[in-house]
């Protein structure tokens, strides 16, 4: 029995714990909140769990074998930091770290100590993307051209993160787990509107097999858009993350280049195939992950979403940061 300690009860929290604790193998034992309403709120759905205002009180607990954060960004390194160092695997809520160099070294000591890192890309554990990284690894699409993402909404605004620190995490990570080529450099433009923090932003990251990747992230859209296009050379792939039913749709169109041989000589056919969409498993992705995390603790796998692949998200994070600062430079990665 792989027991359970949560730091952070605010929006995110509270699947943390029924998730863990709907699993075999795993038992909530403890959270921690600083807010005594949110503490309330734990002792009223679970009142088995121990609640906590200290974090140490998890952190140092004999009893604990892992630790969630589930707190704001700015948080994560020192929490996971002394949660390692008290021989506590971890569950990091995305994104992983404030910075490269804070990552680094969360990485460097949980190697040292044996203990497992898991950053919360919870989207990598959806029907959806399970079956778009089966398509792509079948070789369904082809060589990939380009990555169209487009995540906008009305709010939620952060107070300490600009857009992209917040939504931009999902959509990177899933390419990261998608694409098996890394991206070379990335630029960033963006505009504050409302609270000083950029709320729209445009990413365009770029790969050195000609492969470019673009994503669309704000919080002033009058309508939610969860959409993703992938553009191959033999299909093309639509996910919208909205629809209840096709939420993958493959599309056999393209383009068939006849004559290479000069330019005025190229002859292009448009090729117009069927449409089809594959059935997606709907199973809750957190309980997946949730179940995931337990057994790589139990039969110590390597998460797909380790401390490396938190890395590399916050690393094109950090990238359009810089980018943002010096007005939309590509920045190498």
């Amino acid at each position: 029995m792989i027991h359970i300690g949560v730091i952070g009860y605010g929006y995110w929290g509270p699947n943390i714990v029924r998730n863990f604790n709907g699993i075999e193998g795993a038992r909530v034992l403890a959270v921690c909140d600083k807010s005594q309403e949110a503490l309330n709120r734990v002792k009223k759905n679970n009142p088995d769990i121990e609640v906590v205002s200290d974090y140490h009180d998890i952190i140092t607990s004999a009893d604990i074998d892992a630790v969630t954060v589930v707190t704001p960004v700015s948080t994560h390194y020192e929490l996971a930091k002394k949660a390692l160092e008290n021989g506590k695997h971890v569950f990091v809520e995305k994104p992983f770290t404030a910075s490269v160099a804070q990552a680094e070294e969360l990485i460097n000591l949980a190697e040292k100590k044996n203990l497992k890192i898991m950053v919360d890309h919870t989207f990598l554990f959806t029907g959806a993307v399970r079956k778009i990284k089966e398509i792509i690894d079948k070789d369904m699409l082809g060589d990939i051209y380009y990555y169209d993402s487009t995540r906008v909404n009305l709010g939620l605004f952060q107070h300490d993160v600009n857009v992209i620190w917040d939504l931009a995490p999902h959509d990177f990570s899933i390419m990261d787990y998608l694409i098996k080529d890394k991206p070379v450099a990335i630029s960033a433009c963006g505009k504050s509107h409302i609270n000083g923090m950029e709320d729209i932003a445009y990413v365009t990251v770029y790969f050195a097999n000609n492969m470019i990747a673009h994503f669309n992230v704000n919080w002033l859209s009058p309508v939610k858009v969860r959409s993703t296009l992938i553009g191959g050379e033999k299909k093309m792939l639509v996910w919208n993350d909205i629809s209840v039913d096709e939420k993958i749709k493959i599309y056999d169109k393209g383009i068939e280049v006849k004559n290479k041989e000069g330019i005025y000589n190229l002859l292009i056919s448009y090729r117009s195939g069927d449409m089809w969409a594959p059935k997606v498993c709907h199973t809750e992705a957190l309980r997946i992950e949730t179940e995931y995390f337990v057994d790589c603790i139990v039969n110590d796998k390597t998460p797909v979403n380790d401390g490396h692949a938190g890395m590399r998200v916050v690393k094109m994070l950090d990238a359009c940061s810089e980018s943002l600062k010096k007005n939309e430079k590509m920045i190498i990665l």
